[in-house]
């Protein structure tokens, strides 16, 4: 049933609002990083807020460095205790004096302590010297244990003078004000010690004595080199752009992080695969990227305002927001062009760690260099600025200027505070961001089309100069990947001749058909000579050990051929199943077959379209749907998200697109768990969402690759008749490791090789030409086995007696024996005695005990080891690949690869006039390659016997 599917710009602008859609639903479950990208300049600024208030208390607050408008009187301050001292040493010393010994300094003194006004001061927090240089040198050799002390010196009976030591330097401890020595210490002990030595002059102990102290109004001290107040130089004037700078840096972090990731999980190329168009994911990523940037940029600004920051509430509220929108804008195109040359999601954070380093590094120089307005800078200047945080800093500057000067309006846009040609107002930094961003979301989609992508395919330098690039026709033809650090040729096309009757009768039709021009109209898919080559390459990749380091590797690829003269036509209506061990070629067919890779030689016509033309794989993919081997899926994303949103890049209209997204969740169980996260699907799961997402849009033909790994019996049982159904008014090309799977849904098998299709035919010819012969179960009746249950073993006399018939009349032995049954492989060339052999043996039956005889063809399992071997064995033919055999005699022999017979050399003798041999028994491993699983013992070489000589003596015998 063909479906109405979009076309041209309907479907493009529908696309462009799926992946919007698909954008907005993924940050809206991932709440985390989605609040700290429009939330984080809540904090920011709060703290700049806190720090800002801070500073603002000190400058209020009396003191020599802060502002003092209207200073308050201190009547007879008293000695204070030493705790008050900041960054005090405990123990501590209210007061500390010398000239100890003299009896009427001594009376003094203890005035002084007696009289401190509000507060005594007692014996424990007193400290003595009797000399000036005794306390001079306590002081120096143990500091910070007293806030001051006095000296003092009887020069006659009228005459008593002393001397005030104390810190003067002033500490400021947040968030207390800041401490002033002068008042807070040395006048109240040069108060005390004046008081009492008036006191003992005049002799009257009850003087009254009162005195004020009244510092003297003053402005905040200025810098008098800058000719500008001291709280410009404050901490918020200083490292407020930095926090501005932070803030707008969030977005870029979350931004490059989501386009790698999409890269890096192949989503982006399966939507490609389905027929996205480039336009609509740049188009998608670039107006979501602009909305989260502009909401962004608007919660700073209004946060700014809400916490009276001088920035924001003194410059227009246009000029600031756009200075923030505009760089945050401009630091999307930064992450487009950025996230072309990086393959991992993990190395995003140091990437954007280290931009952002970079960033901060700059932020000084260059409030120096845009500063610097003469003409010789101009140039310099201009270079500075395609750093993106420069202009930024640059116009954060410029505004942080404004704001101590009434700020800058929207009428005063284009002004310059200096009255210089080469100075920049704020509308140079805005034309910066505005014409930067441009040039890096240019150089992001040529790059994006030039560097290789993870198939190592990508675009000519020169794609864009071809007028079929823009007007959407003529032959552009793909290249593969040339690393950075240099890249050898493909190997040699080589012509071949099949030795497989079949696979040649094969080739020869299409050939035909493809000289003539004449295409089967019932062939959905012609393949042409295919071949898929990979040349030598030679690649760095760079690995971050920690945020600043990183180490690189370089590795060298040889060439190698994935596809060799691939001649093929698949039909409609029919499953084809394309089989073979790991490496055989069976993926790169379909990769180059949905465009994925490009083809190195020959072509592949898709119903006349061909893949060697840009075109032609633009519109063979909107006949396609691809179960890939590996599940592309959001974890964030539903079921039902993922068919509604490829139902749309597929272009079906909104009305069939929730009736077709319910059928196939259904056709596939797992209408239950539609509205679940695929996140939390099983294997099993995933694999039959990822085969509704093929399913999708009712495509031609169908690429199913490996469709029911991880799926449990019952499950793929449903799915091969989901498969079978799915034949109908398509072709279908599978690809699986099961042999059961393909012997139940194949109409026709080819099993593939070392690149290379070693044979092709329906399920039934492939059992009878390639494998091992027939298999004969024979079962064996209960009763007549009870005869001899009491002896309790396998050998009793019925499976003797049939055990000896088959070795008689055919040769063979059972493959497996058990008590209730006896299974025997019997060769093709026997066939002929088959009919006289049953019809005896059908005879005998009550005999030999026996309930049931069955006979079929061997599996399609055996077929396809013995055609791996074959292969393995021509291979290592052609490359003379050789194994060490260790004998038990410790003689080492380099056998040929599939060697049957090995002659020992050095064993010829009168006796054995041909020599020694060992019979050597082969195997395949996990990965399907020939090993050595054993060896005969040492026999003399039979006259007539052909063996192999190439071995030789690699280790002398042991003695």
């Amino acid at each position: 049933m063909a479906m109405e599917l979009q076309r041209g710009f309907s479907l493009f602008w529908q696309q462009t609002i799926a992946l919007l859609k698909k954008n907005f639903l993924l940050s809206m479950r991932s709440k985390r990083a989605t609040f700290l990208q429009l939330f984080s300049s809540l904090f920011f600024l709060g703290l700049l807020f806190g720090i800002q208030k801070a500073m603002d208390f000190r400058s209020k607050h009396p003191s020599a460095i802060g502002a003092v408008n209207d200073p308050q009187a201190l009547t007879n301050p008293p000695i204070p205790p030493c705790e008050h001292k900041f960054f005090i040493k405990r123990p501590c010393y209210d007061f500390v004096w010398s000239g100890s010994g003299n009896q009427k300094i001594e009376s003094i003194v203890n005035g002084i302590l007696a009289n401190n006004p509000g507060r005594p001061i007692p014996p424990t927090k007193v400290k003595s010297f009797s000399t000036k240089d005794d306390l001079n040198n306590w002081l120096l050799s143990d500091p910070m244990h007293t806030p001051g002390a006095l000296h003092f010196v009887e020069r006659n009976a009228t005459v008593i003078s002393y001397g005030v030591v104390t810190n003067t330097s002033t500490y400021i401890q947040v968030p207390r004000v800041p401490e002033d020595p002068t008042f807070k210490f040395q006048l109240p002990l040069q108060l005390a010690a004046s008081r009492e030595i008036a006191r003992s002059l005049l002799g009257d102990s009850k003087f009254s004595w009162n005195v004020g102290l009244k510092e003297f109004a003053h402005p905040a001290i200025e810098d008098r080199e800058a000719g500008d107040s001291f709280q410009k130089f404050t901490f918020v004037a200083i490292f407020s752009p930095m926090f501005f700078y932070a803030i707008s840096m969030f977005g870029f972090v979350f931004q490059i992080s989501s386009m790698v990731l999409e890269k890096e999980l192949k989503l982006r190329q399966a939507m490609t695969v389905m027929g996205l168009f480039d336009s609509a994911y740049w188009c998608s990523w670039l107006i979501w990227e602009g909305i989260m940037t502009f909401l962004s940029s608007l919660l700073i600004v209004l946060f700014g305002m809400m916490f009276q920051l001088h920035l924001f509430l003194k410059n227009s509220f246009l000029i600031v927001l756009l200075l923030f929108f505009l760089f945050q804008l401009n630091m999307v195109g930064f992450a487009f062009l950025i996230s072309n040359f990086i393959r991992k999601s993990a190395s995003t954070t140091s990437a954007s760690f280290a931009i952002f380093v970079i960033g901060c590094g700059t932020q000084t120089f260059s409030g120096l260099l845009y500063s610097d307005t003469s003409h010789k800078t101009s140039y310099r200047r201009t270079i500075w600025s395609f750093f993106p945080p420069n202009p930024f800093s640059g116009g954060l500057n410029l505004l942080l200027f404004a704001a101590d000067n009434g700020g800058i309006s929207w009428s005063r846009l284009s002004e310059c505070d200096i009255d210089d040609s080469y100075c920049y107002s704020i509308l140079h930094y805005y034309r910066w961001l505005i014409e930067t961003f441009f040039l890096w979301l240019v150089l992001a989609i040529y790059l994006d089309n030039i560097i290789p992508n993870s198939a190592g395919v990508r675009k000519p330098l020169y794609y864009f100069l071809k007028p079929g690039y823009w007007r959407g026709r003529g032959e552009e033809k793909f290249k593969e990947n040339a690393p950075c650090c240099g890249s050898g040729s493909a190997p040699p096309h080589d012509s071949f001749t099949q030795d497989d009757e079949d696979v040649l009768d094969e080739e020869n039709r299409v050939k035909q058909q493809a000289e003539e021009g004449n295409v089967d109209p019932n062939v959905a898919v012609q393949l042409q000579d295919l071949n898929k080559m990979y040349s030598r390459t030679i690649s760095l990749s760079c690995h971050s050990c920690c945020l600043l380091c990183c180490y690189c590797r370089c590795k060298i690829k040889k060439p190698y051929k994935a596809v060799q003269g691939l001649w093929l036509n698949l039909e409609k209506d029919q499953l084809f199943c394309l089989l073979g061990p790991n490496g055989a070629g069976k993926t790169t067919v379909i990769s180059c077959l949905t465009g994925i890779t490009p083809v190195t030689h020959g072509n592949a016509l898709i119903y006349g379209n061909s893949v060697r033309s840009s075109v032609g794989i633009s519109n063979i993919r909107k006949l396609i749907g691809v179960c890939s081997q590996f599940d592309t899926l959001w974890d964030a994303l539903s079921g039902q998200e993922h068919l509604e949103l490829f139902a749309t890049i597929k272009g079906l209209s909104p009305t069939s697109k929730k009736s077709e997204t319910e059928k196939l969740l259904a056709d596939v169980k797992l209408d239950d768990v539609a509205k679940a996260r695929a996140g939390g699907y099983s294997g099993g799961m995933k694999r039959r969402l990822s085969l509704a997402i093929a399913l999708i849009g009712y495509p031609k033909l169908l690429f199913l690759d490996e469709p029911t790994t991880g799926m449990d019996p019952v499950t793929r049982r449903h799915i091969w008749s989901v498969i079978e159904a799915a034949k109908q008014g398509r072709s279908i090309i599978l690809t699986t490791h099961s042999m059961e799977e393909a012997d139940i849904l194949s109409d026709r098998i080819g099993i593939m090789a070392k690149g290379r299709l070693r044979c092709i035919g329906t399920s039934t010819l492939l059992k009878s030409r390639f494998g091992v012969g027939f298999i004969v179960k024979v079962s064996f009746s209960k009763t007549a086995d009870n005869v001899n249950a009491m002896t309790n073993t396998l050998d009793s006399k019925h499976h003797e007696a049939v055990k000896e018939f088959f070795k008689q009349h055919l040769d063979v032995t059972p493959k497996e024996e058990d008590k209730s049954f006896l299974t025997f492989v019997i060769p093709h060339e026997k066939e002929k005695l088959l009919e006289n052999f049953f019809a005896e043996l059908e005879n005998r039956k009550m005999e030999f005990g026996i309930l049931n005889i069955q006979i079929g063809l061997t599996t399609l399992e055996e077929v396809f080891l013995n055609i791996a071997k074959k292969t393995e064995l021509e291979v290592a033919a052609s490359e003379g690949t050789i194994m060490p055999l260790i004998l038990p005699s410790g003689t080492t022999l380099q056998v040929p690869l599939g060697s049957k017979y090995v002659e020992i050399p050095g064993t010829i003798s009168a006796e054995n006039t041909r020599g020694l041999m060992v019979e050597v028994y082969w195997e395949q491993d996990d990965h399907g390659n020939l090993c050595i699983s054993g060896h005969s013992d040492e026999i003399p070489v039979p006259p007539n016997l052909q063996i192999s000589t190439s071995s030789s003596v690699i280790a002398e015998p042991k003695v």
